[in-house]
């Protein structure tokens, strides 16, 4: 079961606070937003259904809390999909 709070330090909040007002990936200034609204009291299934621009599945909120008290920040980057087709030789 994963914890419906998050406690984050000073430096921890900084950090978060910078991707969501500053970061060029729009996904991950939204992970961010919802990892300070939990922060600060609110229920992850609230902050997914009513707390972002866009409603979220509460279970894909809980994995972004989950990703990220295993791995901080980097764990809430999404890693590049493969692609189909064929690559071109490299040289």
């Amino acid at each position: 079961m994963y914890r419906l709070t998050l406690e984050l330090t000073a430096e921890q909040r900084r950090e978060l606070e910078q991707v969501r007002d500053r970061d060029a990936r729009p996904y991950l200034r939204e992970r961010g937003a919802a990892l300070l609204k939990i922060a600060a009291g609110q229920a992850p299934y609230r902050v997914a259904r009513e707390g972002l621009h866009k409603p979220r599945k509460p279970d894909t909120v809980y994995s972004w809390l989950a990703k990220y008290e295993a791995g901080g920040l980097p764990a809430l980057v999404q890693q590049p999909r493969g692609h189909r087709g064929l690559s071109p030789p490299r040289r």
